[in-house]
């Protein structure tokens, strides 16, 4: 296996083994036995479980008549992810779901896989997945990254939209049409998100960035008053001018109780 279709593996073993019928290229990605956690089917681990994995996987992906968008993709040499969004048959028509996929890697191989996407896109409902990762308090994302973060835990909609570029949007995981452009449009979005009892904290537990693009894990321990620890991972692009050109959200957060929301 060369270099490169190893790093293509390390960042997106789904789409480019499970569609060209692959499954021991998959296995030879991993630095030791293969171990990876998704939204539906948990934590998956070892050579059997992988094994069922992949072959449920490839009939999803064939019922479901998917094609892969690509979006991002970083491969550094501790870490990388890929963002693409699959575009598939649901219940009622064609679904455009967004996905991310991100490599802890060891010895140039992968050490284990996180996948985050949204289930209401699919089934119409949240699915509640508790944290994969602990949080790192020597953690430090980009300037403007942590900017947003700040505001968006204090439910600050000034400083949250300013921490973008004029044209910058974000992107709620609910579906690849979900794009909040420009002042306008991420003040609405940030004010509907706030007006459910306030900011949403974050403990950060893992990062890959280049500069450029940061990929953030995190786990959403606040949202107004409602505590629920939760999985999550946003992907930051920072613009020429050094503000937020965008912020691409994988969670799956249901919002406080009681309240009615699209997310």
């Amino acid at each position: 296996m060369d270099e490169r279709r190893r790093d293509a593996l390390v960042a997106v073993p789904y789409f480019d083994g499970f569609l060209a019928g692959e499954p021991d290229a998959l296995i030879e990605s991993f630095a030791s036995e293969p171990m990876l956690y998704d939204p539906v089917r948990g934590r998956v681990k070892g050579v059997p479980a992988f094994n069922a994995f992949v072959a449920h996987m490839t009939d999803w992906l064939v019922r479901r008549n998917v094609s892969v968008e690509n979006v991002d993709h970083i491969v550094l040499p501790r870490g990388g992810f890929e963002e693409v969004v699959l575009h598939l048959d649901g219940d009622t028509g064609r679904v455009a779901l967004p996905f991310a996929i991100v490599g802890d890697r060891r010895g140039g191989r992968v050490d284990e896989l996180q996948i985050y996407h949204s289930n209401r896109p699919l089934t119409g409902r949240h699915a509640s997945r508790p944290p994969l990762l602990q949080p790192d308090p020597e953690l430090r994302a980009l300037d403007v990254v942590a900017e947003h973060q700040r505001a968006l835990a204090t439910g600050d909609v000034d400083a949250v939209v300013a921490a973008f570029e004029p044209d910058g949007y974000a992107r709620d995981p609910a579906g690849a049409d979900q794009v909040h452009r420009g002042r306008d449009g991420l003040r609405a979005f940030y004010d509907r998100m706030f007006s459910y009892g306030g900011g949403i904290a974050q403990e950060h537990c893992a990062v890959v960035a280049d500069g450029r693009t940061c990929a953030l894990e995190y786990n959403v321990v606040r949202w107004g008053a409602q505590l629920l620890p939760q999985a999550g991972l946003a992907v930051y692009v920072v613009g020429d001018s050094g503000k937020l050109a965008a912020v691409r959200v994988y969670d799956d957060i249901e919002p406080p109780l009681g309240q009615a929301a699209r997310f």
